[in-house]
């Protein structure tokens, strides 16, 4: 079954302006690449332009709940060549690369920063933060147009939370760690289940099933206390009884 409000949060996604930018050369390749990505339904997450080959200039892209498989990149890279060629924003010649933003992604919208709270980022701004541009730390969400970081890479007279302004950010990106491999590969798997449901290789989730919401955070739920001892058990029946059999622990069923 169909989630009625799915199309919307996809278009609320798709639509979701990046407030962290590249400079100079990249960002006029980004005016060109941007609006081609959304209209085909894809995010434009950063681009990277290197010496690699020459030069390289690499998309990273993605669907608006953060999955891409080697067709979107093929697709994108069909599409995205001739309009690149035409608007000519590289006065030299490159290699196009399209790409998926990985598990250690960087970070660029608010929902970015909202999705992987609790996770470990660097984070390099474009402007100067109480004198420094160097941050690392646990992402502990957004307040505003800020992100609150909870630094681990503290001195004795610094305060470990700090609000970073995300239109000052230079470059945001996860810190690979044992918990954002586990996270990604149940991205995947969920992923995987919902093309196979679309390609009818197998059954439809039941009515009652909620899709994830891309935008938030899939970090596991801690698992609950342990259960309570039952004490409507034939021990307690004998004891209230006064029957042989009914001793009991004191403890027991507390």
């Amino acid at each position: 079954m169909t989630d009625p409000t799915a199309g919307s949060v996809d278009a609320e996604l798709l639509a979701e302006p990046r407030l962290v930018v590249e400079p100079g050369v990249a960002a006029r390749v980004s005016a060109v690449a941007g609006p081609v990505l959304q209209g085909m339904g894809y995010r434009l997450v950063r681009i990277k332009i290197s010496a690699e080959a020459g030069c390289t200039v690499q998309v990273m892209a993605e669907r608006p709940d953060g999955t891409m498989q080697i067709e979107d990149c093929e697709a994108i890279s069909r599409a995205l060549s001739p309009v690149l060629d035409v608007a000519d924003p590289i006065d030299r010649a490159y290699r196009l690369e399209i790409s998926s933003p990985g598990i250690d992604r960087p970070l660029v919208r608010r929902s970015d920063f909202e999705r992987y709270a609790g996770h470990l980022v660097k984070v390099e701004m474009a402007v100067a933060h109480q004198g420094r541009k160097r941050f690392r730390g646990t992402l502990a969400g957004c307040e505003g147009d800020a992100v609150r970081l909870h630094r681990d890479d503290i001195r004795a007279d610094e305060d470990a939370d700090v609000l970073l302004v995300m239109e000052d950010i230079a470059d945001a990106r996860l810190v690979l760690t044992d918990e954002l491999v586990a996270e990604s590969m149940r991205r995947g798997k969920a992923a995987e289940r919902e093309l196979r449901r679309e390609l009818g290789l197998a059954p439809p989730a039941p009515p009652h099933a909620k899709p994830a919401d891309p935008a938030k955070s899939q970090k596991p739920k801690p698992k609950p206390g342990k259960k309570p001892l039952p004490k409507n058990t034939k021990k307690h029946r004998l004891a209230a009884q006064g029957l042989p059999g009914g001793d009991l622990d004191p403890t027991e069923g507390d």
